[in-house]
């Protein structure tokens, strides 16, 4: 071989190994520069998406909570309203004639014994058809005035 040509070899193999010695720490920097952005985009990410949820979260609730608020209302003026036709209509399911119209009955079984009234807890005796302490149911109208109006209020505006 000739001078030039093994000169040129071996200036061929330098180059060679810079430049692989080059790409080899480039890519060393690389990888940590990499590794370093995914850990801050995952502090960010993790930082926006707690914001992210509160916010969302907040909103929602301001404006399901009227709804449900409305509509807990209505189901509760609805139980009162229904309420003397439990009372008139339970006590024939459940055998109490006597307390049929009675304010005082309650009618709700708790364990295995039915609570029918606090007066009588287990009805009036068998034979008898009124109850002395019975007093008639008043019907009223949760969520109408006087004038038929509908309104949410409480039942001492009735």
């Amino acid at each position: 071989m000739n001078e030039w040509q093994k000169e040129f070899s071996e200036t061929l193999e330098t180059m060679v190994g810079q430049v692989e010695d080059f790409l080899t720490e480039f890519a060393h920097n690389l990888s940590e520069v990499v590794q370093t952005y995914v850990e801050v985009s995952e502090q960010v990410s993790t930082q926006l998406n707690g914001i992210f949820v509160d916010e969302v979260e907040q909103y929602i609730t301001g404006l399901v909570s009227p709804v449900l608020e409305a509509y807990f209302g209505i189901e509760s003026l609805v139980e009162e309203a229904a309420q003397p036709v439990f009372q008139t209509v339970d006590p024939l399911l459940k055998q109490h004639l006597g307390c049929v119209g009675c304010r005082h009955f309650h009618g709700q079984i708790y364990g295995d014994t039915l609570l029918v009234c606090g007066m009588h807890p287990y009805g009036i005796d068998e034979g008898v058809e009124t109850c002395p302490d019975k007093e008639a149911t008043v019907w009223k109208s949760p969520g109408f005035a006087a004038d038929g109006r509908f309104f949410f209020g409480s039942h001492e505006d009735w």
